[in-house]
């Protein structure tokens, strides 16, 4: 069996980080990535958000990355694809033995990067329901980082809760609109049909 059998993944970008000698995974739109180790998630965000959540007490944590896909007038369809989003992470550090009790998250991203997205506030929505979820589910978030017009790139160590931050001011930002855009147009084409089943 796998030393790591019992990490809960869908982030398939693993690399050894040299900058900070450490084991990495790279979380893009629609992914998350759940684990016991001592290791580094992370992710570059634009109009998407990450919660990072961890247990305070043993360290077990994890990063998303989600985007709400409708217009405003979808609210009903569009919250399920966050909700889904946090709950299987939740679900998944659960399962690896984080405490619901111990959970913190740290929030990010929600910036307005991509024009045409302006118009239906993507990234203010998102930065919205994930406060609000946390809020219902009684999550402490113990630190955020939201809105604005810059992309971010997070580096998230579950472990001890530490975050490093870096706002992406002066580069060329077409990677990330163009994958953000792909995310959104999957999001559409992919309408989840009947009820979303989680487990425990």
């Amino acid at each position: 069996m796998s030393t790591y059998a019992y990490e809960e993944v869908m982030a398939p970008n693993l690399y050894f980080d040299r900058t900070h000698e450490i084991d990495a995974a790279k979380i893009l739109p629609g992914e998350f990535y759940a684990t016991q180790r001592d290791m580094l998630l992370v992710t570059v965000l634009g109009s998407c958000v990450a919660a990072c959540i961890r247990d305070s007490a043993n360290g077990i944590g994890g990063m998303n990355h989600y985007m709400l896909p409708n217009s405003p007038g979808d609210e009903g369809e569009s919250g399920r694809y966050g909700t889904y989003a946090m709950e299987i992470l939740i679900n998944h550090l659960m399962k690896l033995g984080a405490q619901r009790k111990n959970l913190e998250a740290k929030v990010f991203g929600g910036g307005n990067v991509i024009a045409k997205m302006t118009q239906t506030n993507v990234g203010e929505r998102n930065a919205e329901f994930v406060l609000d979820y946390l809020k219902t589910e009684q999550i402490r978030v113990v630190a955020k980082d939201l809105l604005d017009i810059y992309p971010r790139k997070v580096y998230f160590f579950p472990y001890t809760g530490k975050v490093l931050v870096k706002k992406l001011r002066n580069i060329h930002n077409d990677t990330i609109i163009e994958r953000e855009t792909e995310y959104t147009k999957r999001l559409r084409a992919d309408k989840m049909a009947g009820d979303i089943e989680l487990f425990t």
